[in-house]
């Protein structure tokens, strides 16, 4: 496997060789490495650069209009509210939660009869708990990253996702996402360094490619509730 990669990237190369004769391999690497080291932004909209209340509000607007649901809550009341959106939909008390110490700091010692086991998702699984690391408010989008302690499958394995932001980590617009996750990554595990998976949701899974009809939970969760959590920044 590992020759065949070898020939198909060393054909690629030659076919880009081909179409800028002269060019320097060498100095085509350290243009890369150069453009890569910069991380210079890209364009930024500004229809989310708003205040900071507006810009939530902004972010949970969007979040609705993509099928999802928003709970704005303070951080005692995290777990009550997942105890009454569960309840509300007849859902089973019982969660997957991620791992992530994220989570540790909300008082689930109060949620009374939910069962949390804190692992990944497996196919039983009804809802799961995550955290996101940023919300993004140009589009409603939670950015999330994987992690030991946060197992990718909680994000798609169940039909309904739970996921808790904190308001402090929404932002206005895709690129102030990328930017916090390069910082963070910078500071856990040195210059460089990348999560496996990032995974971008909004709203939950969906498709319309058959007759053009929006079907929700077709790759993935059929329902998205946030619990934004406002007394956090």
């Amino acid at each position: 496997m590992s020759g065949a990669r070898d020939r198909i990237l060393g054909g690629l190369r030659d076919s880009l060789a081909a179409r800028q004769p002269g060019r320097d391999r060498e100095a085509a690497a350290a243009e890369v490495e150069g453009r890569l080291a910069a991380r210079a932004r890209n364009l930024v909209p500004a229809r989310a650069q708003l205040p900071v209340a507006e810009m939530r509000d902004l972010f949970a607007a969007k979040a609705v209009a993509a099928n999802a649901t928003v709970d704005r809550v303070p951080a005692a009341e995290v777990p009550a509210a997942l105890m009454r959106y569960l309840s509300d939909r007849n859902l089973p008390a019982a969660v997957a939660m991620s791992p992530d110490l994220a989570l540790d700091p909300y008082p689930w010692q109060q949620a009374g009869l939910l069962d949390i086991a804190r692992r990944r998702a497996v196919p039983e699984d009804a809802v799961s708990v995550t955290p996101a690391f940023a919300g993004i408010a140009e589009t409603g989008t939670l950015m999330l990253w994987s992690a030991p302690e946060r197992p990718t499958s909680l994000n798609f394995l169940p039909e309904t996702h739970v996921v808790v932001l904190r308001a402090g980590d929404v932002v206005p617009a895709l690129e102030d996402a990328w930017t916090r996750l390069r910082a963070a990554q910078t500071v856990t595990a040195g210059d460089r360094a990348f999560p496996r998976t990032v995974n971008l949701i909004t709203g939950p899974s969906r498709t319309a490619d058959i007759e053009q009809e929006l079907i929700l939970g077709a790759h993935g969760p059929r329902r998205l509730h946030i619990l934004l959590v406002e007394d956090e920044d």
